[in-house]
């Protein structure tokens, strides 16, 4: 038995990888979601094509789950929260279903809204996987960015509200009589920005000129008697998209203001937001938030989506972990870190990337007056004349590059900085020109993935050549790591004229020391209360940072990841609230210890 591991680890010495047989990886999925996201027809006037993924409803129905999406012209359903499949219905919403709503009425009925024109009926069915639905025989109105809640007792609560201006409503609907209205209507809540930091319009909480955020995408959730309605803020294209929650003993209110709001936030990090969702509960009883992250590339409008752990304290606050929100989590599957980070860091940042052809590399970024901040790259080679691309490795969405044509000879290959074990791959595809303006059938990404020791010797780890699915995200878990330091991307044929990515991200766990621990960390809150300003000591081989802060020092539940700098602004705190504030450095080897907490009134 030696002797024949022996041989096994001299072949794959000679392929220059070295596969780990021995190891039992497990399950993990990665936000944003890896689903065969719908392209949108939102700017096919422009002739501006992108696909998009928002304002998912996602339910539990007889043990199985059920996510309806902005304007996807159907659904997917999943048995497990992470292989989803689409459902084309018979008949729906002629323009796609808009900030949908849906609802589990007592494992009997499954019960949708979501027209655009923010009128229609709403569909029922008792088998959601058929496609099969029927609308009541009634019109109901003023049903954009809604919430359909059923109570224990049968009242049905419509919450809905999309403005910067006017507060979130609801009205009682009847449901043993076609959903008519019952004459009950409320206003319930509205945006206090002068006191919410986090509700400020603009990317990272600053505009010049507009200081009115939006409220948007009223949600309900019951737990422990109390009723927790969440909203979302302050616009769906910034990184600080966030949902938070107000708590009250009826579904009518009155309600109060959550103390550790925003409680889905996620700014920081390679995708952004966590805006705009749904917070249900898995078969076992845990609880998950979906919510919508902000890509923003191609149109402000072009979004993802993302599905984080969701918690209540002692004492009833609603939480969501993001922290390292965009690396492998582990699965609901695992029966205690459900959701959490799996430990698999980022190998691949700031490698070295060379590329068959280049018809352009570009960086952008949301500029604060609502455009982009637009950089075109110059054409670089490297000493053996290869094409250098900058913008494949530098944790951005935003940055693309585009081949001079979509065939098997275009490619892409990263040297990393440091050889690490590596367990999955995350691959973001960029859509270029491509011509696509709706759901459409049979698209599908063909590539394969090599890595090697040495950049000469190489092995194929992902085989999807013959593929016929549909991956924009496509996260690609290995079953078993394998230790390289050079990954090769071959294209065969992906949706669209050119082949275009915005990422090549490699996870798995370096070879050498994690980063010490931060020193000198410091925390200044300005005569605006809302804003906050950090800097620290920069800690050797530290690729970035990662703050956390919260109410008190054992609820640090929000986090903040940044890349390579020691300083940093925030602008998101709410005004008469006092903070405990830690950091702590990490690489692609591991994550230090956290900072000694500070006090910050």
């Amino acid at each position: 038995m030696r002797v024949f591991k022996s041989i096994l680890t001299i072949t794959a010495l000679l392929c220059g990888v070295l596969t780990y047989a021995q190891e039992v990886v497990p399950e993990t999925y990665i936000n944003p979601l890896d689903i065969d996201y719908t392209y949108m027809v939102y700017n096919s006037s422009k002739n501006i094509s992108y696909r998009s993924g928002a304002d998912p409803a996602v339910i539990e129905f007889r043990g199985e789950y059920f996510m309806f999406v902005t304007r996807s012209f159907g659904y997917w359903h999943s048995k497990d929260l992470i292989n989803w499949e689409f459902i084309k219905p018979e008949k729906w919403y002629f323009e796609g279903s808009n900030a949908p709503t849906a609802f589990n009425y007592k494992d009997s009925l499954v019960y949708f809204a979501g027209d655009p024109a923010g009128y229609g009926s709403i569909l029922y069915t008792d088998n959601p996987k058929s496609g099969k639905w029927t609308p009541t025989a009634s019109i109901s109105n003023n049903i954009q960015d809604s919430e359909l809640f059923i109570d224990d007792d049968g009242k049905t609560y419509l919450y809905w509200g999309s403005s910067n201006v006017h507060p979130l409503k609801v009205k009682m609907l009847n449901k043993d009589d076609r959903f008519l209205e019952t004459g009950v209507e409320k206003e319930l809540i509205n945006l206090v920005e002068e006191e919410h930091g986090w509700e400020r319009f603009g990317e990272n909480n600053f505009h010049p000129t507009l200081k009115e955020g939006y409220m948007e995408g009223a949600s309900m959730t019951k737990h422990n008697g109390k009723y927790y309605l969440q909203y979302a803020a302050p616009g769906t294209q910034f990184n600080v998209y966030a949902d938070a929650a107000y708590i009250g003993e009826t579904p009518l209110g009155p309600f109060k203001y959550m103390k550790n709001n925003p409680y889905s936030f996620k700014p920081g990090g390679f995708t952004n937001g966590a805006g705009h969702g749904i917070t249900m509960k898995q078969t076992n009883g845990q609880y998950w938030h979906f919510a919508t992250m902000a890509l923003a590339s191609n149109s402000h409008w072009e979004r993802r989506l993302a599905m984080f752990p969701t918690y209540f304290d002692e004492e009833g606050l609603m939480y969501t972990n993001t922290s390292y929100g965009d690396y492998p989590l582990f699965a609901p599957s695992h029966p205690t870190k459900a959701g959490q980070h799996s430990g698999l860091m980022l190998l691949s940042y700031k490698g070295k990337t060379s590329v068959s052809s280049s018809q352009m590399q570009v960086r952008k970024s949301t500029s604060t007056d609502g455009d982009f901040d637009i950089t075109e790259m110059p054409l670089e080679k490297n000493s053996s004349g290869e094409i250098i691309s900058k913008v494949l490795t530098d944790e951005s969405p935003k940055s693309f590059w585009v081949a001079e044509a979509n065939d098997d000879k275009q490619w892409v290959e990263i040297e990393m900085l440091s050889p690490g074990n590596i367990y999955a791959f995350q691959l973001n595809f960029h859509d270029q020109e491509s011509g696509i303006y709706t759901r459409t059938e049979g698209l599908r990404h063909r590539f394969t993935l090599e890595v090697s020791q040495d950049g000469k010797n190489w092995k194929t780890v992902v085989d999807r050549s013959k593929s016929f699915k549909d991956a924009p995200n496509a996260y690609l878990r290995l079953n078993q790591p394998v230790s390289s330091k050079y990954v090769r991307y071959n294209n065969i044929e992906v949706p669209g004229n050119n082949l275009a990515l915005s990422e090549i991200r490699v996870f798995g766990k370096g070879l050498g020391k994690k980063p010490a621990e931060v020193k000198d960390f410091e925390v200044s809150r300005e005569e605006d209360r809302r804003n906050a300003s950090f800097k620290w000591k920069p800690v050797k081989d530290a690729q970035g940072y990662n703050i956390r802060w919260g109410i008190t020092p054992d609820k640090l539940y929000q986090a903040w990841l940044i890349y390579d700098v020691n300083e940093h602004f925030m602008r998101n705190l709410d005004r008469d609230t006092k903070y405990y504030f830690s950091i702590e450095a990490f690489n692609e080897n591991g994550i230090s210890g956290r900072s000694e907490i500070l006090e910050i009134k």
